[in-house]
Formats: C-alpha cells, structure tokens, sequence
C-alpha cells in the first residue's frame, strides 16, 4: 500500500497503523499494570517483613503469573476481534461474487449519503470497483482495512513484554535499595513511572494528560498505600 499523495509523514495514512496503534495501547497497559501489581504485592510483603526473600519470592510469582494473564487475556480479546473482522470480509466478498450490481448499487448510495452528487458517487464507484472492489466495500461500509486486520499474537507479546518491564522497576528497586528506605524509594519510583505511562496513554488516545497523569498518580498511591497498611498490620500480628 503506497502512501497517498500529497500526505504528511506524520499523519496516520500508512499500512500497518492499525497494529502498530494496537501492539502500543497493549504496551502501554501492561506496563501499567505490570508497576501497580507488582509494587502493590512488594510493598505488601515489604510492610509485613523486612527480610528479603519472601519479597522476591512474591515480586518474581506476581511478575509472571501477571505477565502471563495479560498475555492470555490481550490474546483471547484480539482474537475475538479479528475474527469478527474476518468473518465480515468474508461475508462482503460472497455479495460481492453473488451480486455485484447490488452492491454497486449501494456503494454508490453511501458514497451519495456522504455528500457526493450521484453523478460523482457513480463515477468513484466505478473506480473504485475497478480497482479492488471488496476493499471499496469494506472501506465504506465497515471501516475496515484486509490487509490491517489486528494480531492477537503482537498484542499479547507486546502486553506481556510491557508488563515484565513494568513489573522489573518496583522489583528491582525494594530489592536493591537498604531496607531504611526501599518502601518510600519504590513509592517514588513507581509513581512517577505512573505519571509517564499516564501521559502517553492519554497521547495515544488524544485525551487531557493532565488529568490521565493525576488519575494514575491517585491511583496508585492508593494502591500501594493500601497494600502496604494491610502488610503492616498482618505482620504485626504475626510477629
């Protein structure tokens, strides 16, 4: 698919932007919850003990365990979504072979219904037809590209990518750092982490990012402040 003339390089007319856009919502989520999962059960664990080892024990069960759920649930949703777009190609290509005239016929009426003089909606019908009729139909009809079909397999790689990255951050850093100062480090860390991946979902998606950032922000302090309490008083308890 060639690139239209006279269009900007930055502008969505490329083959492709339908992946691209869904491999990086499915990134950005699950990084997202990759860093507000894991910092929830590390600061948890953090709050009821101070030796290292069952904290890495439950960074490293909620970093898979997570990691692969977003795998399966980004593949599942996907694959419900391409196969409803499948089948409705499928369904156009069969009018199409059973009765071109009629399908004709309503291309030139949406064509019509979007503003075009009928004269003007037959003349790019027929074009259109000439050139690739199923792809005229389902541009139209369906706002959908065959050959920009989405993949359950790039977003489930790209979720469970995300999210082990998300997850490392919050891990690595209640690991590593003294134990004085691990659990205000990791509330840092994570949220500012929060505030990034806000901002770039809110980008992706053409919302406020400021408003996307404090939602994110509030949220996840609430999360890790919740966490953290219920580790305490646990392990108070058990102590």
């Amino acid at each position: 698919m060639t690139t239209p003339s006279g269009a900007h390089p930055d502008e969505p007319h490329r083959q492709g932007l339908a992946q691209r856009l869904n491999g990086l919502r499915a990134g950005v989520l699950g990084a997202n919850d990759g860093i507000v999962s894991t910092a929830a059960v590390v600061v948890g664990v953090a709050g009821a003990t101070s030796e290292v080892a069952p904290v890495l024990v439950a960074g490293m069960a909620a970093l898979v365990g997570g990691a692969v759920s977003m795998a399966l649930g980004e593949y599942v949703s996907v694959s419900s979504q391409r196969d409803s777009e499948h089948a409705l190609i499928e369904k156009e290509r069969r009018e199409l072979a059973e009765a071109p005239d009629a399908e004709f016929t309503e291309l030139v009426g949406l064509y019509e219904a979007r503003g075009l003089s009928t004269e003007t909606a037959t003349r790019v019908a027929t074009e259109l037809t000439a050139s690739d009729a199923l792809k005229a139909h389902l541009s139209v009809e369906l706002n959908i590209d065959a050959d920009d079909v989405v993949s359950p397999w790039t977003a489930a790689f790209a979720s469970a990518v995300a999210f082990t990255v998300g997850a490392l951050l919050p891990l690595l850093t209640i690991l590593l750092l003294p134990v004085e100062v691990r659990v205000a480090a990791t509330f840092a860390a994570v949220l500012l982490a929060l505030a990034v991946t806000g901002y770039v979902a809110a980008w992706i998606g053409g919302a406020r990012r400021g408003r996307a950032v404090v939602r994110m922000v509030v949220g996840g302090a609430l999360a890790l402040g919740a966490t953290y309490l219920v580790g305490s008083l646990f392990g108070g308890l058990a102590g």
